[in-house]
């Protein structure tokens, strides 16, 4: 299954090389003293972005190696390169990397072994064809070739394939394989030639903060100075086992999810996935570099079965090698890909499962973001930050068998996983609630999604159309418009900033203008281009005292933002994350008012407590029965958000292209961040604008993100919030 040429290469190019190496294999040569970026980890993610932080004019790039470049993972990777993955910038990471494949071997004159049959997903059931139909909805505004295919063409394109339960295919016709360890030597060349120094072996025995940001990188051979360091030491792909057919299209056979083309690699069943007990109890052994597992066949054999079933040809071939090898997997399959909360320059570039086909896309994102200051797109569905003090050994241990079993499973919309929860981040309402509700899990906290009433279809019933939740969440929407609702916001994150420079450091990072004591506003915090890094609601509680409301994906990821820029800036402020110890009710509704009343002795008139005013007041003792009570009338995390899907507010978008004019002052006196550029946009004139459609259905509502249709065309050229679309994105 590996490229025997590439192995004749390696042999070559460490012989070119030797002169950095004294007995045994160690280092002979110093390392420097300083460095702008230290990477560590020389796999494919970590070399990737050594290339292209230098190829960006970065001078002092360095890369630390504890082994050889491809120890670990990258060495027995399958390879596989698609472009299909079923997140929206994701897709971007996916594109960019096989971009660069097609060129690499042309700037650098290292062969990479790229090759590009493309490749067929296949649907042998109703429930797989609405997986592959909606993921094409979402596919359509990227420049990503992808089609949909029946059998006589599947068939055409692999005619070994047994075509018995074949009902359609997702066919990418630029899909194809890789030679990891060439790829990496290749982009490896490129770092050097674009001036990065690559050391390896050079383990990282240490690092030491500095008072000024920066950091000592302990090594073997001396330490080295670093503005910035880049965690990249563990990236990984899947075990496999391997055979080499022709050079047909890869085949992705949704029910036993086997790659079929040179490699046959099946994911063993979530129950038979090994752990590896000792690395999770000791760490990984110091000397792990390219050794592999004992094989188990008897763990794949169901899935060999399978495979043998969809093409018989397999029966009578002969396994050439096996391959056993370590993977990383995160809680939720994503890598974490950014900068660190609580540590000043420390970026991770981590927790990849399918690392080949992420490190070019992954080593221009990251490129990018540390040379100019901010990413170039959203991603915030990989930041490091997502995981917190919650995150326990038990809790990563079943959700890394959790995702690992996820190759296995349909992949659905508002989709819920339920291995190791509840964490330890639960709300006071959680024990009176549990029983009377749909939970869903956000940042560790377990909130409820709907609640259900005798007669109710209850119970987590995930689909592609609409699902058992319609009719209750439909119904809570109208209790609140009409009458009150009580929703359980304590998972949203919550940081006071005081200080003798609060205002100073707010006005610097919020485009609205600060509350007055006893009041609130919405304001925003943008990047230096002009974009929505977040959407924060601001209470002066006390005057230089700030309650600042955010997210609860954002919590980390808000006050990293927020802890830079008081680093950076040298404010005299302190800012504490009191998310765990604040749990918060929203009473909303035309009747929100009166229900407050029976309980306090405050005026609660829309007079005396006005609008975007806040207060603090003795609530009167409430026993659980009352609770409840306050409970009959429920609404839910579905129900909050029924106004507007906020999908507009990220890094990709900026505020006048959002409609949020409103929120942002361009003429107040403070210097924001992305204040200039904002009037540069605003001078400039804007190239598209948020608009709304309202579309008509029976049984299918959009998830966001879906294609819009206008003239045979997908229009690009403005993004669209959608109340009801026809099924599966047809054209309007």
């Amino acid at each position: 299954n590996f490229d025997p040429n590439s192995r004749r290469t390696s042999r070559n190019y460490i012989r070119s090389r030797k002169s950095e190496y004294g007995s045994a294999g160690v280092l002979a040569k110093r390392l420097k003293d300083s460095a702008e970026t230290v990477v560590i980890g020389g796999g494919c993610v970590g070399v990737s972005l050594a290339y292209h932080l230098a190829k960006a004019g970065q001078k002092d790039v360095v890369l630390l190696e504890k082994s050889e470049l491809t120890a670990g993972s990258t060495w027995h990777a399958a390879g596989l390169t698609t472009y299909y993955h079923p997140g929206i910038n994701l897709k971007k990471i996916h594109y960019y990397s096989i971009k660069l494949f097609e060129q690499l071997e042309a700037e650098t004159g290292q062969a990479v072994g790229f090759h590009q049959p493309g490749s067929i997903r296949l649907a042998s059931t109703p429930v797989r064809v609405d997986e592959l139909k909606y993921q094409m909805t979402r596919t359509h505004w990227h420049p990503t070739p992808q089609f949909l295919i029946g059998p006589e063409k599947i068939q055409q394109l692999f005619p070994l394939l047994n075509m018995d339960k074949v009902l359609t295919g997702l066919y990418n016709p630029g899909d194809g394989h890789i030679d990891p360890y060439s790829l990496t030597m290749a982009l490896a060349a490129g770092a050097r030639m674009y001036g990065a120094q690559i050391y390896y072996p050079a383990s990282v025995t240490g690092l030491t903060p500095t008072a000024d940001g920066r950091w000592d990188v302990q090594t073997p051979h001396g330490t080295i100075r670093a503005n910035r360091i880049v965690n990249a030491t563990g990236s990984a792909t899947p075990t496999r086992q391997t055979t080499p057919p022709h050079d047909r299209p890869h085949l992705f056979v949704s029910f036993s999810f086997c790659l079929l083309g040179l490699l046959f690699g099946p994911y063993e069943k979530e129950e038979k996935m090994k752990l590896q007990d000792s690395w999770i109890r000791d760490g990984v052994p110091p000397g792990f570099g390219k050794e592999l597992f004992e094989s188990d066949l008897d763990r794949i054999m169901d899935h060999v079965e399978r495979a043998i079933e969809m093409v018989p040809v397999l029966k009578n071939a002969d396994i050439i090698n096996i391959v056993s090898g370590p993977i990383t997997y995160t809680p939720d399959l994503l890598p974490m890909i950014g900068p660190h909360q609580g540590a000043r320059n420390y970026w991770t570039a981590i927790g990849f499962g399918y690392g080949i086909i992420h490190s070019g896309g992954v080593g221009k994102f990251l490129s990018d973001w540390i040379v100019s200051g901010e990413p170039p797109y959203d991603l915030i569905e990989c930041d490091p930050n997502r995981y917190a003090h919650w995150t326990s050994v038990p809790y990563l241990c079943a959700k890394a068998r959790e995702s690992y079993g996820f190759n296995n499973v349909v992949g659905y919309p508002k989709e819920e996983r339920f291995a190791g929860r509840p964490t330890n981040r639960v709300s006071g309402v959680y024990e009176l609630l549990k029983d009377r509700c749909s939970m869903g899990f956000h940042a560790g906290w377990e909130q409820p999604h709907y609640f259900h009433k005798p007669g109710d279809d209850s119970g987590y019933k995930p689909s592609f159309r609409r699902t058992n939740w319609f009719g209750p969440v439909g119904r809570e929407c109208k209790l609140v418009m009409e009458g009150v609702g009580v929703i359980d916001l304590s998972p949203f994150g919550k940081i006071i900033v005081k200080g003798e420079d609060s205002h100073r450091l707010l006005d610097r990072l919020f485009a609205n203008t600060l509350p007055k004591v006893g009041q609130t506003n919405i304001s925003h915090m943008l990047t230096p281009r002009g974009r929505v890094y977040a959407e924060v609601t601001v209470t002066q509680t006390a005057p230089g005292e700030f309650l600042l409301i955010t997210g609860s994906g954002s919590e980390l990821h808000d006050l990293r933002w927020i802890e830079r820029e008081v680093c950076d800036g040298g404010y005299a402020v302190s800012v504490c994350n009191v998310t765990d110890e604040l749990g918060v009710l929203g009473v909303a509704g035309p009747k929100s008012r009166a229900v407050l009343q029976k309980l306090t002795d405050e005026d609660m008139s829309d007079t005396a407590f006005r609008f975007l005013h806040c207060r603090s007041m003795q609530l009167a003792g409430v026993p659980l029965r009352a609770i409840r009570i306050s409970y009959t009338g429920d609404a839910d995390r579905y129900t909050l958000v029924m106004p507007i899907d906020r999908t507009h507010m990220n890094c990709d978008t900026n505020p006048l292209e959002a409609g949020l004019d409103y929120f942002i002052k361009l003429s107040k006196p403070a210097e924001f961040i992305g204040k200039q550029a904002l009037l540069e946009i605003k001078a400039q004139g804007l190239s598209r604008r948020l608009a709304f459609l309202t579309l008509h259905t029976d049984d299918i509502d959009p998830e966001g993100n879906e294609s819009v249709w206008h003239d045979g065309e997908v229009n690009t050229g403005i993004f669209v919030e959608i109340a009801n679309n026809t099924l599966y994105g047809s054209k309007l």
